[in-house]
């Protein structure tokens, strides 16, 4: 019975909780074998907290199933960048590797209040950084659509468990693109909300509008179905949304925002994918939104958070974290009040250009990374074991550049480069614009013919 549940979208499988077809239990023994079968090649998701599951599912099973919430009981994974009470939440750093805390994020808590279980920690690069999925603690995480490259990052345990079927759904975060790489990556979708869409805690930075908590999954159904969850005071459900698709009227285009540098393998499946569009019938138009000095002041702004966050921690463990974290940290302890002052002047410009600029627009699309695969084994592309910086991160400019005008962001696969892994878009909305922006994702996906089917790792 077990065997084959892992191969349905996440909105069958709560149908099937909600009509009693399919136990929790079920769906949970279904994961626990596809991550024994999966999880030696690419491992997504080293921790795992199947007893806690099942503790969470005998407070679901004393209720009626009407009363099980949205998920009815469906299992979830959490980035191990947010903590889950009573598990191992180690944040990617040998700092957290023993560490267990006593409360959840309030992130945790609706899921589980909205019928989630918890069953497993996906993994992620030290505290978030960097564009690849490798840590001290857990080791690296490869895409199972070749496993001879990297899942992305640093949601890459996340995207990476999705694609391989250890997961229906999967929470990500994203600052540079931490939900976009690898989600393309790996073939699947996210969603980056507006800022205040979906809330989770901050020592620090409750309000920050570059980091975004958001979620992943397998098809622009599950995803809206995930984000209903996870939105927070949601007065129109995605998941209706996605039921009355709606082809945009009005479609801007850009190879590069512009601003970043494309692998040319990127482009050529990007180009087909809107030569897709255009023979749709669609209206297209090579446009982009102004980006002033977006390339400084995220810099500015991201090494400024940094040393927000992690000034105490890098002062209490010298010599433990990875040097791009030590590097990002100190970047933004060495900044002066003229240098913030402007970037945070030069990001209201570029909201407030991007916000004009989508007036006129319905969507924007761009690709969601300028390459199509970096070798598992590479801290970034073209390193060879030296850190250049920033240039370590310079590859994500095409996400970065769009976290920067704080719009909804939805990336979902586009086609299949030369070597066998997908290629993804960013589809951009409007300021607070996700229901329209979910109706035009799945008129889309419907025009790729996407096959959401999860798969069994490839290797060479």
């Amino acid at each position: 019975m077990t065997d084959n549940l892992y191969q349905l979208s996440a909105t069958e499988m709560v149908a099937k909780l909600k009509a009693g077809k399919v136990s929790i239990e079920e769906a949970l023994d279904s994961l626990q074998q596809r991550i024994e079968a999966t999880d030696p090649v690419i491992n997504a998701l080293p921790t795992r907290c199947f007893e806690r599951a099942r503790q969470q599912v005998e407070k679901l099973a004393s209720l009626p199933p009407e009363q099980r919430g949205l998920l009815a009981g469906l299992p979830v994974t959490i980035k191990d960048l947010t903590p889950v009470a009573g598990v191992r939440t180690t944040f990617g750093s040998a700092v957290y590797k023993d560490f267990v805390p006593t409360q959840s994020d309030q992130l945790v808590k609706r899921i589980e209040q909205r019928g989630g279980v918890i069953y497993a920690k996906s993994n992620a690069p030290e505290f978030g950084t960097g564009g690849i999925t490798f840590n001290d603690v857990f080791g690296l995480t490869r895409t199972p659509r070749n496993t001879r490259f990297a899942s992305g990052g640093s949601s890459g345990g996340a995207a990476a468990s999705l694609a391989a079927g250890s997961a229906w759904l999967s929470h990500g975060s994203d600052m540079a693109g931490s939900l976009r790489t690898p989600a393309s990556f790996c073939g699947v979708c996210s969603l980056r909300p507006s800022p205040g869409k979906i809330s989770s805690d901050s020592e620090f930075l409750p309000f920050d509008v570059l980091g975004a908590e958001g979620p992943m999954a397998r098809s622009i159904e599950d995803l809206a179905l995930f984000a209903d969850v996870l939105i927070v005071g949601n007065t129109e459900s995605m998941l209706e949304a996605v039921k009355t698709p709606e082809l945009p009227t009005r479609i801007a285009v850009s190879d590069d925002l512009g601003i970043a540098s494309i692998d040319h393998g990127v482009l050529e499946i990007f180009h087909r994918f809107i030569d897709q569009l255009s023979d749709s019938g669609l209206k297209l138009f090579e446009d982009k939104p102004d980006l002033p000095s977006v390339h400084d002041s995220f810099d500015v702004l991201r090494a400024h958070s940094y040393a927000i966050g992690l000034e105490q921690t890098l002062s209490q463990n010298p010599g433990v974290m990875k040097p791009e974290v030590v590097w990002n940290i100190e970047s933004g302890l060495a900044l002066d009040s003229v240098k913030i002052r402007d970037a945070t002047r030069t990001q209201g410009q570029i909201i407030n250009h991007a916000a004009e600029f989508m007036q006129g627009f319905d969507v924007l699309i761009c690709p969601a990374t300028s390459v199509v695969s970096v070798l598992a084994e590479l801290r970034y592309p073209g390193s060879d074991g030296e850190i250049a910086i920033p240039e370590y991160y310079r590859w994500l400019a095409i996400a970065y550049a769009t976290t920067m005008t704080a719009l909804p962001i939805i990336t979902m696969p586009c086609g299949i480069g030369a070597n066998g892994m997908p290629i993804g878009i960013q589809l951009i909305g409007k300021p607070g614009g996700e229901a329209s922006l979910f109706r035009y994702a799945r008129a889309i996906e419907q025009i790729t013919g996407w096959s959401s089917m999860p798969i069994d790792p490839v290797t060479d």
